[in-house]
């Protein structure tokens, strides 16, 4: 099965970023075009060889959350406008499935600096801050927790927002509100908190476990008063952790929905963070098996290959 690991639209509509695995090019009329390839990433680092399909699942479950969470929370406002790409933009040959069922276009608004990540549980890098002192980003917890706990509530803990080539710094609420504004950060947090809470009901009842999630915000500057709107990708396999509801006990790491696989395989093979690395096809294969069972089960229906 063939993937999209580049899209070279760049003939036809201007190119303004390229990140680890997303495509965004401008549009007319303050509107952008978000193009997700089958590149993959761990530990900071794209890998050689790509994932077939990803990018259009990725982009499926995005434009899924984006429409279910506007109907369950009325006064969040998205930067989703449409899936695929606007017939105009692009000749027709272009137009091919494989490149719209992974595009979304989307209003142009200015993105604030940070990631706004919510922990459900203590897992990955909050877990490892906990251990240290019983913190995660400078927030106090009760003591002997175990990994894969479950949060008496859920936290919000964002992180700076690193250029390309640097990490991301998980800081305080406190240092969150010095770099946006506290009227800013507290939308955002409240926000985050909000989705987060109702989309850890709708998952659990189909037999995921959101344990954590990255969102991003912008500003949209075309209405007065400017709005908070939420932006990227949203509820994925690459910017949250989904657990098997079946299969989750504390006390130990728990198995994900996303490319665990992949992260595991270099960690075994002494390749974790290195350039230039290719993954050989079982855990291509491994890999692409753990993003289509979460849409199957997140979206309710089966993934259709002809899709892509």
């Amino acid at each position: 099965m063939s993937s999209l690991r580049e899209t070279s639209l760049n003939t036809h509509l201007p190119l303004l970023s390229t990140g680890k695995v997303r495509e965004i090019y401008k549009l007319p009329n303050s509107q952008l075009l978000f193009v997700t390839t089958d590149r993959i990433s761990a530990y900071d680092i794209v890998l050689s060889n790509s994932v077939p399909q990803k990018g259009a699942i990725l982009t499926q479950l995005s434009e899924f959350w984006f429409n279910f969470l506007s109907t369950k929370i009325p006064t969040l406002q998205t930067h989703f406008l449409s899936s695929g790409i606007p017939p105009t933009v692009l000749p027709p040959q272009i137009q091919t499935p494989s490149l719209t069922h992974r595009s979304m276009t989307v209003k142009a608004c200015t993105v604030f600096p940070i990631e706004s990540i919510v922990r459900g549980y203590l897992s990955g890098s909050a877990w490892s801050s906990y251990q240290i002192n019983n913190t995660i980003n400078n927030i106090p917890l009760p003591p002997n927790l175990q990994e894969s706990s479950k949060l008496e509530t859920p936290l919000w803990t964002p992180s700076t927002k690193a250029a390309p080539g640097e990490k991301d710094e998980n800081i305080s609420p406190a240092r969150a509100a010095e770099l946006i504004g506290t009227e800013y950060c507290n939308k955002i947090s409240a926000l985050s908190l909000q989705i987060y809470e109702t989309a850890a009901a709708y998952a659990l009842d189909r037999g995921i476990i959101i344990a954590d999630t990255k969102f991003e915000f912008a500003l949209d500057e075309s209405v007065n008063p400017p709005e908070v709107v939420l932006v990227d990708e949203v509820l994925t396999p690459d910017s949250s952790r989904f657990w098997s509801k079946e299969t989750y006990k504390f006390g130990r790491s728990q198995e994900s929905y996303d490319k665990q696989p992949l992260r595991d395989w270099l960690v075994k093979t002494g390749q974790k963070g290195k350039e230039g690395v290719e993954m050989p096809e079982d855990i291509v294969n491994a890999t692409s098996k753990r993003y289509q069972e979460a849409y199957e089960k997140l979206v309710g229906k089966k993934w259709d290959p002809a899709i892509d």
